[in-house]
């Protein structure tokens, strides 16, 4: 009898391992992380500031030229805030490309922005415009999440 075990034991590891095994398809959730960044976009421009943090996974952190990090919902919360205040602020930004791992719970985008605002210093309106990185994670409800979003501006400083 105890030669049976050994047998059951691995007639129960097969029997499991589909499904242990979840089926990626990379081209759909890159297309889902592609829609979550038209809807930020969408949230921009309506300044909704919960909206906007809701885009970012617990301990996420925003990088920002010319602003230290910003780590955590409370800190992205304060500096999107900020930057929502400013009635001259916009913001655009579009992938280029868009990829996932094959394991389904990374990826990231990569691409452009513009932004406009008012330089808190001169008080100008400063038009910049850059390129921007943000690492996605899927979470455990399936919603991908920013965990590092990272901007660095093209325009170089005032002449």
């Amino acid at each position: 009898m105890k030669w049976l075990n050994p047998i059951f034991g691995i007639a129960l590891l097969v029997a499991m391992a589909p499904g242990c095994s979840r089926r990626v398809d990379t081209q759909a959730d890159a297309q889902a992380i592609r829609d979550m960044e038209t809807e930020w976009n969408q949230d921009f421009m309506a300044r909704n500031v919960e909206r906007l943090v809701s885009h970012y996974a617990e301990g996420a952190v925003l990088m920002a030229p010319g602003m230290p990090p910003a780590a955590g919902k409370a800190g992205i919360r304060k500096v999107l805030r900020a930057m929502v205040a400013d009635p001259a602020l916009t913001v655009k930004f579009r992938a280029a490309r868009i990829d996932v791992a094959a394991s389904g719970d990374l990826g990231y985008a990569w691409g452009s922005y513009l932004m406009t605002m008012t330089d808190p210093q001169t008080k100008r309106i400063v038009h910049d415009h850059g390129s921007y990185v943000t690492t996605y994670r899927r979470e455990s409800d399936g919603a991908w999440k920013a965990v590092a979003d990272i901007a660095t501006s093209e325009v170089g400083p005032p002449g």
